[in-house]
Order: structure tokens, then sequence, then C-alpha cells
């Protein structure tokens, strides 16, 4: 059918028609919540479009309105490096946090005190987080936080919400990365859980959890009959740390979201730019009193500078960025009563009392179990078994017990007695240990089955080393039976052995081993990571990987090398080192590897050679330093071969000097010991960079 064809004419002109007023209805429904029509009348729309489509196949395109949830359920999601990680943010709970974090924002970029700073303070979504990739306009992928670093590709979900168009309203060449919350609106959650419990299924504890849940399904048809709502509300920068990039490059966040607007994304709107920290205090207490009218669910306030270059100027640690912090809301408490206090022995044998509840809701959530934290907390609150207490979920995620009700506690015979910390583990009847600068008790025994169960479980968590199906239940079967003594040995399972485990068919053991087998190619970061070495998350964990290549580099690194490691320090650098040390853990490294577990990575992260221009030299830290926190000033030192110590003495080589020093640098210059400020400070440890 040729274009010039009159009915091929028309048709294209109905359809063009058509998408126009379904991207306007959407915008006006998603993300204005202003509609100009009903839904029946939206149906309509949509129906005649489709209509037009089937009877016109040539004329159907990747980002029209029909194709949202197109073709069958993908089989399951890629992995996705992000060009930039996405960073947590830090948090406060108190209104002294913000005071705090505004007074290190003044120093950091020398603003005289009083004078206020401009903020954008937006309603904190509680959902999860979402990478959208446009290009020339067009919605081309959508990735997930996943662990910062990299996420998962759910494009085929994310082209299933509504909210979510999948071209901007105005034409914007190349390619742009813009971040925000992927979250389910109240009455959609209502709604699925009024669904679920027809059809005898349980219910989702909470919108959060049902947003998550829905994401990580593999049908995009069942992701739009859920209606979820997304809200966006970041801007990546091709390089964010120069903010001379772009001549048209918006010069503060306030009005990146004015743009994100005017390109047709969803913008959560009561956000407000705030003169100052007094400003962003008042919308905080504002907004912790409003929040339940607002459709979605929120759990707090992100406070971000507004102004771009001064982000630049800030930087980043490791994991937060200096320019941005988080609100949480008064936590939501409730009164239970304690029936009693138990402990839990960890993978790393911390031995934690916690409180077993009578059921009471909270925060969305039934709440039976409560953290307790240790010993001398119990003491120093007077918690005891029997008592009335106050419960509440710290930052909204974990519960804790916060208080006794003292009013309500029995007198007399009836009084519940104080808590006696166990001397022994309740597992392996090991005498427990505790450091003398410790407050947490802890099995020594390294073959105690509880730590076994909890590092078999950490090791094959998802963002470990991923092995579906093995669970707790399946975990204690091998423990117990004594067929895993440690991860190593999860590589010599059959199937014929699981299969005469409990509840394990022939099927479900076949897919385990392969699950057992599929590990073995995951990076070499998740294999760290999965080890549960002290102290070593995901993110120190990645970063070693990148710096060393893997385990043989790993072995070869000194403790200084280590610590050298920018977001990894000495405690991490030490545990590590001990952990590579012992003799035991050697001997597990190398099963497995025999086992073919992969023991390096591919990302390897460049690093240039730094000359040892600081050897011999002692240097002291006081006072705030502008440009970068002390721990990185210290790092520094350390990688050009220089110690830092705490103490000031005669032997100390050289003092730098930060904003307000203290007493510590007039005890320089009584001793005469050299005392150099910022800017030298960064001249010496630049020379040798070039």
């Amino acid at each position: 059918m040729s274009s010039s064809d009159p009915v091929s004419t028309d048709a294209t002109e109905q359809v063009d028609a058509l998408r126009a007023a379904i991207r306007h209805h959407d915008e006006r429904y998603y993300v204005l919540h202003d509609p100009e029509i009903s839904d029946t009348e939206f149906d309509q729309l949509l129906r005649r479009l489709t209509e037009l489509e089937a009877a016109h196949p040539e004329l159907v395109t990747p980002d029209s309105p029909t194709q949202r949830v197109a073709g069958r359920p993908v089989d399951g999601f890629a992995t996705v490096e992000h060009p930039q990680p996405m960073l947590s943010l830090d948090n406060a709970y108190e209104e002294a946090g913000l005071t705090a974090f505004d007074e290190r924002v003044g120093k950091g970029l020398d603003v005289d005190p009083g004078t206020p700073v401009a903020y954008v303070a937006e309603l904190k979504i509680d959902g999860l987080s979402i990478a959208l990739h446009y290009r020339d306009g067009s919605l081309v992928r959508g990735v997930t936080r996943g662990d910062g670093v990299r996420g998962e590709d759910v494009t085929s979900n994310v082209r299933a919400i509504r909210g979510i168009p999948l071209v901007l309203k105005t034409a914007v060449p190349g390619d742009v990365e813009v971040r925000g919350e992927i979250f389910l609106p109240r009455a959609s959650f209502d709604r699925m859980n009024a669904e679920r419990a027809e059809a005898g299924a349980p219910p989702f504890a909470n919108p959060r959890n049902a947003a998550a849940g829905t994401m990580r399904t593999l049908d995009p048809a069942l992701v739009a009959r859920r209606g979820l709502g997304a809200l966006l509300y970041h801007l990546v920068e091709q390089n964010e740390s120069d903010p001379r990039g772009d001549p048209e490059r918006p010069a503060g966040h306030s009005a990146v979201l004015e743009q994100l607007a005017a390109w047709g994304l969803p913008v959560e709107g009561h956000w407000q730019r705030c003169e100052g920290m007094t400003q962003v205090i008042a919308f905080c207490r504002e907004w912790a009193g409003r929040r339940r009218a607002l459709p979605f669910d929120t759990d707090g306030v992100v406070i971000k500078l507004d102004n771009l270059a001064d982000r630049a100027r800030l930087g980043q640690t490791a994991k937060f960025p200096r320019w941005a912090i988080a609100f949480k809301f008064p936590a939501e408490q409730a009164t239970t009563r304690l029936l009693r206090i138990d402990v839990n022995v960890g993978r790393t044998g911390a031995v934690t009392p916690y409180a077993v509840l009578e059921p009471v809701q909270l925060a969305g959530t039934t709440v039976q179990l409560a953290t307790l934290h240790n010993a001398e907390d119990i003491a120093r609150k007077d918690v005891r078994a029997g008592d009335i207490v106050l419960v509440e979920k710290g930052g909204d995620i974990i519960p804790k017990v916060v208080k006794p009700m003292l009013g309500r506690r029995p007198t007399g015979d009836a009084a519940p007695v104080p808590f006696v910390m166990p001397t022994v583990c309740p597992e392996c009847r090991t005498p427990l240990e505790r450091a003398e600068d410790a407050v947490v008790w802890r099995c020594p025994n390294d073959v105690c089955p509880a730590k076994i169960r909890r590092g078999l479980l950490h090791f094959a968590a998802r963002r470990a080393m991923n092995i579906e199906g093995l669970g707790e239940a399946l975990v204690n079967q091998l423990v117990d039976r004594e067929l895993v003594r440690d991860v190593a040995d999860l590589y010599g399972l059959r199937a014929e052995t699981l299969e005469r485990l409990e509840r394990m068919g022939s099927k479900s053991a076949t897919n385990l081993i392969a699950e057992i087998e599929g590990s073995k190619r995951r990076d070499f970061a998740h294999v760290l990571f999965g080890l549960g070495v002290r102290h070593v998350g995901e993110g120190a964990a990645e970063l070693l990987a990148r710096r060393f290549g893997g385990l043989r580099g790993l072995l070869g690194a000194s403790l200084e090398e280590l610590a050298a490691v920018v977001g990894v320090g000495p405690i991490v650098a030490a545990s590590v080192r001990t952990f590579l040390d012992d003799p035991a853990n050697r001997r597990l490294l190398d099963r497995l590897a025999v086992a073919g577990v992969r023991m390096e990575t591919d990302r390897v992260a460049p690093v240039a050679e730094v000359e040892q221009s600081l050897s011999g030299r002692t240097f002291v830290l006081t006072g705030t330093l502008a440009s970068m926190s002390r721990a990185e000033a210290k790092r520094a030192i350390e990688a050009r071969g220089g110690k830092v110590t705490g103490s000031l003495s005669r032997k100390t080589s050289c003092v730098v000097v930060g904003v307000d020093p203290g007493s510590k640098l007039d005890k320089a210059r009584s001793l005469g010991v050299e005392t150099i400020d910022e800017q030298a400070f960064r001249n010496l440890i630049m020379a040798d960079d070039g």
C-alpha cells in the first residue's frame, strides 16, 4: 500500500492523533494528577488505536502506547553496570542531624557561619530505585539499583508502567539518564490485597514489598495490572564532577526538576526550594504530620544542595554524596508484651539477644520479633521478659524495643526478673568470649552449627553467590546431617544425596545442583562478600576486587596497600588481612578454586603507581579539611609511604591544619613542628601525580 493511498494516509493520521491524545491523557492522569476524561473514555481511545494498528500492522511502532506490554514474559533479567554508581544517602533521625549536615556543607563550601545555603527538600518516596535511559527522547532501558554498581535490566516491566512515558514530551537529542522511585499507590495496594484475599493468597505486608515483588516478576502484563507508579528526581550528568560540561546544563537542582516535568516525566510536586536549614526543618515538620494524606507512602524528606557546581565541589564518600541527606520521619510506635528474650548466633559468632513479642501491627507489618542490641543495652534500659514494652521501627525498617513501660510492670513476687546473658553458646555449648573493649559476646567455635548455617545462608544470598533454592530449611538439614561443614562443601553435593532429604524431589535436587554450578561463574567480588569476612560489605568487596583483580592480587597485598584503597580504610584492611592469613581460610579458598569457583574479576580498576614521596615522615591531622575527609587525607599520606598518628610529639614531621584546628596547632608551634595549611598539603600529595 503506497504512502499516497488515501486509506493509508487517513489511517496514519488517525493513529498519530490517537497516540498524541493517549500520551496527553497519560500525562494528565499520572504526572499532573488532573485527568480530563473518564477511565471509560480513555479505554475507548486505547481500544480504537489497538484496532487500527491490528488493521494496519505496518503502522505499529515500539513507542506506541499499545506496545507497553508486548511479547511473551521474559526468561530472566540481565545484569547491567550503571555508568555512574547509584549511591545511598546518609540519614538523619533528628533535627540536630540536619543542623550538623548544614554545618558540614557550609565548611566544605567555605561559607561564612550564619549564611543560609539553598537546598531543595523533596518527599522521600518509599519505593525502589530505578534508572531510566532515553535515547533521542525514546525509552530504551530501565535498570534497578541492585548493589549500586550493577542492577537488573527490567525494561520490559518499566514499559508496562503507564506513568513512565515511552517518548519524552520534548525532543531531547542523545542519551539521557534519569533516576527516581517506582512505588505502589495505596489504592492499588488495597485493591491488590483484596484480590489476593479472594484468591486465598497471603496479602503483601506493605506497598513497598508489593512494588518490589511486582518488579521481580517476569510477566510485564502482571506489572501493568498492578498499577505501579513512578516519580523521578535526578538527571544524571555525563560527568557530574565537572559542572562546566554543558552550557545549557541547569545551574540548580530546582531547575532540573522543572526540566524533568517539562519533558513529561512524573515529578512529585510538593518539593520546595529552601533558603537555609531553618526552612528545611519547617518543611520536615509540616510533612511529618501531613504524610498520611498522600496517596503513596513516604518515610521522610530528602534534602539536597541546590547548586550543582557546589555539589561537584563537595563530592562524595565511598557510600554517600556529601551534598545530600535523608531525614527520616519519627518511627511509628506501639506497645505490646515482651514474652521472652532469646539469643541468636550470627555467622561471625556474635551472640545477640532479641525480643519475642506478642504480635503487634506496626507501620503496615505484623511485628513479633525486635532487636535488643546487646546485654548492656538491655541492662541500661532495664528491659525484662513479661514487661509491656514500647516498640518502634527504627527508620521505619527494623523493629526495636525502645523501653519498658515501668508504670505497667507488676511488683512484688509477680515482678519480672532482670535478663542474664548466657555464658555458653546456645548451639554448641562453647563458652562465650568478649573482647576487653567490646560489648558483643561471641562464640569462638569455628565449627559451631549456628555459625555454619548463617554463613551458608549469607554465601547463597542473592547479593552474594545467588544460589536460589538454598533456603533455611534445607541448610538446616545439610548441617544437621553433617553433609556440609563449610561453603566449599556445597560444590561437592550430588543430586542423589539431596534427594534423600525431606521435601527434596528429583527435580528440586537437580535444579539446586544447577544453581550451585552456575554460582561458580559469579564475579570474585560476590565470592569475597559471600565469604562473610568481618566488616567487608558489598561495597568494600567490589572495591577490593577491582583494585587487586582477584584472589591472587589480594593475597599479595600488604596491609598498607589494602588500607590505601579509597573507601576501604584500616579497619576493613586489617580484617581482610587477618582472614587471608588464617591457614584454615587459605585452605577453604584453595578448595573453592579447585571446585571451579571464579577467583578473578573482569572489572579491574587501573591504579597508577604512586611515588613513595612521604616515606619515613609522620603526620598529624587537625581541624576540618574542605576538599577531602580526614580519612581520605590519611589514605593519601599512607599511599605515599607516610604515617598518620593521632598524638603530637617532637618526632612528628608535619601537622596538616584545617578549619578549627584546636589545641594541636598551639602545641605544634610550641614544639617547633612544621605546620602546613590545606592548600600546601594538596600541593604536597599532588606533586608526584604529575
